[in-house]
């Protein structure tokens, strides 16, 4: 497969002009009532994130199964015959519109309206500079394009808006186990509240701001807690340009970046070149993009938070 990520970025008189929010995929609506009375609901979440917030939501009234299996890379996953017909004969398919190719089209082609695009239920980011300047014309070829960033569950903010909606979805398609739904929602809000308030405490005060990350996947956090990434490449296991490189070891060198950030699923090469370059060394920031070993999403989350506080002199 080629690109890890399939973004749309369209720049116009020097204008980034950019979807806000995937529209129509439903994450919001009420769904008529979909199991019986009697029955167990089926949620086939697409990757991990949306594996381990479904969990907390569904409990023990859902049967939870993932398409992308631990260790193995979501952007290009490949789906089994067997794994399109369980998304046709789930409940609820839970993904991110633009992140994996072939689960956007087992889902428009086989869960008719059963599916919940998590990037549907928050306000979505742009495409980042990395894309811009390292995506080029190949990126135009895939058919799957869409114009933000799909790593939304790296903001853990926008995280628990999607766990609200979710809520809201399985308590409209199960209503004997309506309330229970919510009342898992708004602990998994808590709970994700906490953390975004643990994030703003720890990078409230740093000595620089920047980090440069192998994979521009850290977008919504840069975002959400005022700091810049600067991402090589969009796809870690693709050779970034001499462009690139050079342009991103000039800001690195600029504004005294100390750690390259890599990350567990892709070869460390290219952050380790650049590291030595401007002398600097590597770190794992994990995109969360498999389950963490030994660890969940929560767990994970704190180990990136403390990475980032050590490489980034934070004293809060």
């Amino acid at each position: 497969m080629p690109l890890k990520t399939r973004f749309l970025t369209l720049l116009t008189g020097g204008t980034l002009l950019v979807t806000a929010a995937a529209c129509g995929s439903g994450a919001a609506e009420t769904s008529p009532a979909a199991v019986k009375p009697g029955e167990k609901a089926k949620v086939v979440a697409a990757f991990y994130p949306l594996q381990w917030l479904t969990e907390q939501i569904a409990g023990s009234a859902v049967s939870v199964e993932t398409l992308t299996a631990p260790g193995v890379e979501p952007h290009d996953l490949e789906l089994t015959p067997q794994q399109v017909a369980d998304v046709g004969g789930a409940t609820l398919t839970a993904y991110v519109k633009g992140l994996q190719p072939a689960v956007d089209e087992a889902v428009e082609q086989n869960a008719g309206d059963k599916g919940f695009d998590a990037a549907a239920a928050v306000q979505t980011l742009p495409a980042t500079e990395a894309e811009a300047a390292d995506g080029g014309a190949e990126a135009h070829e895939h058919e799957h394009e869409v114009a933000y960033d799909p790593h939304l569950w790296l903001d853990p903010s926008r995280f628990a808006g999607v766990a609200t909606k979710l809520g809201e979805r399985l308590a409209a398609i199960d209503p004997a186990h309506a309330q229970a739904y919510k009342d898992r929602a708004a602990k998994t809000v808590a709970a994700l509240t906490a953390l975004d308030q643990e994030y703003a405490k720890g990078l409230g005060t740093c000595s620089t701001r920047s980090i440069v990350t192998a994979h521009a996947a850290f977008g919504y956090l840069a975002d959400r807690y005022k700091l810049k990434q600067v991402g090589i490449t969009m796809d870690p296991e693709a050779e970034p340009s001499p462009a690139r490189i050079a342009e991103v070891s000039k800001v690195a060198k600029a504004e005294n970046v100390t750690t390259i950030f890599t990350e567990a699923l892709v070869s460390p090469k290219v952050a380790e070149v650049l590291a030595n370059e401007v002398g600097a060394k590597t770190a794992v920031l994990d995109p969360m993009e498999s389950r963490p070993s030994g660890g969940d999403y929560l767990s994970a989350m704190r180990q990136n938070l403390s990475t980032l506080r050590t490489a980034l002199g934070c004293t809060a």
